[in-house]
């Protein structure tokens, strides 16, 4: 399965990384009933920072972000589940399937690769800042100068014309 299937499924919801139960039951090619079924039978594996409700702001925003359909909309009966990486991971703990499995660790591999470049965005980031800091002194410095000449030439005589 590509990644970019994967990384077309993954949204930012509460600042956090997160996949739909709907998206991840056809990756794991399950219904979406069955695996919340089986995260239901395990809450303890499953706290807040792991999987979470979304609420009906949180359903509507999501919702204008991409194109769905009527067909699509109406299997919202209940507000979805989402799952950050460390839920996507635990589910493999309650889904046994080889496929599951599987696809599974194709979502880590993802969500890591999406984790890698972010940081070198941060690097990358940090770097400019930095370039930036630092010309922003130097330029001090040549204005400074610049100043100092602009003033000892008015000491002098006034102003005069280059």
């Amino acid at each position: 399965m590509p990644s970019e299937k994967i990384e077309s499924k993954i949204y930012v919801i509460r600042q956090k990384k997160v996949m739909l139960d709907r998206d991840l039951a056809l990756l794991y090619n399950v219904e979406t009933r069955t695996l919340n079924q089986a995260v239901g039978r395990n809450p303890e594996r499953f706290p807040e920072d792991f999987m979470f409700q979304l609420n009906q702001e949180e359903v509507r925003r999501w919702m204008s972000q991409i194109v769905i359909s009527n067909k699509e909309r109406k299997g919202l009966r209940k507000m979805p589940y989402v799952f950050t990486e460390q839920g996507v991971a635990m589910l493999s703990s309650v889904l046994k399937s080889r496929v599951a499995i599987l696809v599974n660790i194709q979502i880590i591999r993802t969500f890591v690769k999406l984790k890698e470049a972010s940081l070198s965005y941060r690097d990358i980031f940090l770097k400019i800042e930095a370039m930036e800091k630092k010309y922003d002194q130097q330029f001090q410095v040549v204005f400074k100068a610049i100043k100092m000449l602009l003033d000892d030439r008015t000491k002098d005589g006034g102003p005069s014309r280059f």
